[in-house]
């Protein structure tokens, strides 16, 4: 007996596909809006800092270009400062890349690839995660699948206007994050497998497209220029490759990580469609392959960012870039061939999309995440106003008109949630220079004379911040309850005289040794 198509029903016809598609997207958006409103979580301290940026507008900021700041500003200037405002524009990015890639898919590989890519997209496992956090990478990968629609559109001999749209959707997803010079990096090898994007590409209407781009970049390139390359700079460190190098653990629990941010199935499915299309290559200078051209913008990050695990280290997310085209590649092998590609694909869509009910449902409803464990998930966004309420008593207590910090994250989530605290708050810097926005603004000035409350969430470092004071006295602690086994703990000392001490190799070596201590054997 032959094995059922699963998938029979997608309609392949363009106008059904667009219907079924669109209505599908539809209402993942509603819910995933939905979802923000009733989230009883606070915003991330990343999310803080991006609010923050959003309230003084410019071509960059310390660690990000400026992009996230600018839709956070949209966002926040329609529907005000609610969290669910500064996040309400992740979920409709995710939907825009969605569309972008069903038109890609339907535009290589006809209506049935469309539909698939678009769903697929939005049940992947780390869209859930996208849709509600306020990150970098949503935009970035709003502009990438922007690029690859206006780059098939430019391949099939679009005018002009798809030149001046790629070079704005290429704009869009740099503005977002400096991972869109993967799409750079995948152009160059796929002008070289596929004809008919290198003439498109190798042209007047390439090179509108790099003028295009060159404009609202460049004023990233000018902010970093007069900001000693702050964004820059700080992506490079990011790299970590002062740190002990050749970590093939690293390298192992990065792709180990991919199979989460991707699906499982899909995972492995992406690596042998990869295959598939390497193998059907041939010398031909004038051959056009499809296959190929997806795999050209696929492979770049995940090659480079696990050797940078292996040699440093990596977030998983920072091969997202691989995933827009790696989605198209996988529906599209999925789609051809035996029937149980097809059983691997709707299976993936169902376990993604059951993933994705548990991580809402539990996102929701805090006691059911403690009952089963899930605590740890959520709770760095648990109790920020609470903190602030702690922290502003304590201010009370002990009536200190200045309040400095040694986490940027506790300083950060409280400019959000502690406007009501009664004192001014600062950054004691671990470094000699700034390491971190916070740093970079709001540091304790070298020779302030005035009585401090040091708010200490690192105590390992506690003995590191009394060396730069003339008096430094305990003065208590802050525990907030977090769920069942986690809590968010300050340790509280009375501080003045502020006069630091060199950051030599001397101190250095102290930090090192009360590091090793607090870890223990």
């Amino acid at each position: 007996m032959r094995m059922p198509d699963p998938l029979s029903c997608l309609p392949d016809q363009t106008r059904p596909a667009l219907f079924l598609a669109g209505g599908v997207m539809l209402v993942l958006l509603a819910v995933r809006i939905s979802v923000l409103f009733f989230d009883p979580g606070s915003l991330y301290a990343d999310e803080t800092q991006y609010w923050l940026w959003s309230r003084e507008l410019d071509w960059g900021y310390y660690s990000k270009p400026p992009m996230i700041a600018w839709l956070i500003a949209l966002s926040t200037a329609v529907f005000g400062d609610s969290d669910w405002a500064v996040r309400l524009l992740a979920p409709v990015l995710n939907t825009l890349t969605a569309g972008f890639l069903g038109l890609t898919a339907a535009r290589l590989y006809g209506p049935r690839a469309g539909v698939a890519a678009a769903v697929m997209w939005l049940v992947m496992p780390a869209v859930w995660l996208s849709s509600a956090i306020m990150s970098t990478d949503a935009a970035l990968m709003t502009g990438i699948s922007a690029s690859l629609y206006t780059l098939v559109r430019l391949r099939e001999g679009g005018g002009w206007i798809w030149a001046a749209a790629l070079g704005l959707a290429l704009a869009f997803a740099f503005l977002a994050k400096y991972a869109a010079i993967y799409v750079f990096a995948g152009a160059g090898l796929a002008v070289l497998v596929d004809a008919p994007l290198r003439r498109a590409l190798v042209s007047a209407r390439g090179g509108l497209a790099l003028i295009v781009f060159a404009l609202p970049a460049g004023g990233n390139l000018a902010w970093n220029a007069v900001n000693d390359f702050a964004t820059l700079g700080h992506t490079v460190d990011n790299a970590n490759w002062g740190a002990d190098l050749f970590n093939p653990g690293e390298a192992l629990s990065f792709a180990a990580d991919q199979f989460a941010v991707f699906g499982p199935l899909m995972m492995v499915m992406l690596i042998i469609a990869a295959i598939a299309a390497l193998r059907s290559w041939t010398p031909d200078w004038n051959a056009a392959s499809t296959a190929l051209l997806l795999t050209a913008f696929t492979l770049p990050p995940l090659l480079v960012v696990t050797g940078q695990a292996f040699i440093s280290r990596a977030h998983a997310n920072w091969a997202a870039a691989a995933y827009a085209a790696g989605l198209i590649l996988t529906v599209a092998f999925l789609l051809r061939g035996p029937v149980w590609r097809r059983w691997v694909l709707a299976g993936s869509a169902i376990l993604h999309a059951s993933a994705g009910a548990l991580f809402v449902t539990l996102a929701t409803a805090p006691q059911l995440a403690d009952a089963l464990g899930a605590e740890s998930a959520f709770h760095r966004v648990r109790e920020w106003p609470a903190t602030a309420d702690a922290v502003a008593a304590a201010a009370r207590e002990h009536g200190a008109p200045t309040l400095v910090f040694d986490n940027r994250n506790d300083f950060h989530q409280m400019q959000r949630y502690g406007g009501h605290i009664p004192a001014e708050l600062f950054m004691w810097r671990r470094f000699a220079g700034p390491h971190n926005y916070a740093d970079t603004l709001w540091p304790l000035a070298p020779g302030f004379e005035g009585e401090v409350l040091v708010v200490s969430q690192r105590p390992h470092e506690a003995p590191l911040i009394e060396e730069d004071f003339a008096r430094f006295e305990p003065a208590g602690e802050i525990v907030i309850a977090l769920g069942p086994t986690r809590e968010r703990r300050y340790q509280l000392f009375l501080a003045q005289g502020y006069d630091p001490v060199p950051r030599d190799a001397a101190f250095e070596a102290r930090a090192r040794a009360l590091a090793e201590q607090t870890a223990g054997p």
